[in-house]
């Protein structure tokens, strides 16, 4: 199973660690991009994967207060997490493709639920 893992900083394995969830157990499983720019670059070139683990703060500017709380999406320079949940929807719906499974492991609890509910309303 392709599996892709979006977050700056951490691994499956050190999400894992967290969350004790065993889809997170072995970095081999995961291809892991630390960007919004990497993550679609990726599905451009190889298609959708069967499996999306989401992380939303992808940059410094996003674990700013401000952004952990009332998060203003068009003012940040650099794209979160939602942003790419954003541009997935819009590539699924453009190319009549079913929206891959997914989880969302971030700690901005309310980017977390902003992916979420974008995504489960697609």
């Amino acid at each position: 199973m392709k599996k892709l893992f979006l977050d700056d900083v951490r691994t499956p394995e050190m999400v894992f660690m967290n969350t004790i969830d065993p889809i997170y157990e072995n970095n081999n499983e995961w291809v892991i991009v630390r960007s919004f720019n990497e993550f679609v670059s990726y599905i451009e070139e190889n298609g959708l994967p069967e499996f999306i683990s989401f992380d939303h703060d992808l940059d410094f500017e996003h674990y700013k207060l401000e952004n952990q709380q009332d998060i203003n999406y068009e003012k940040m320079e650099i794209k979160t997490g939602f942003h790419a949940a954003q541009w997935l929807v819009n590539y699924c719906s453009n190319n009549k493709l079913k929206l891959p499974n997914y989880k969302v492991h971030s700690m901005n609890m309310v980017g977390k639920r902003n992916i979420e509910q974008l995504l489960n309303n697609h």
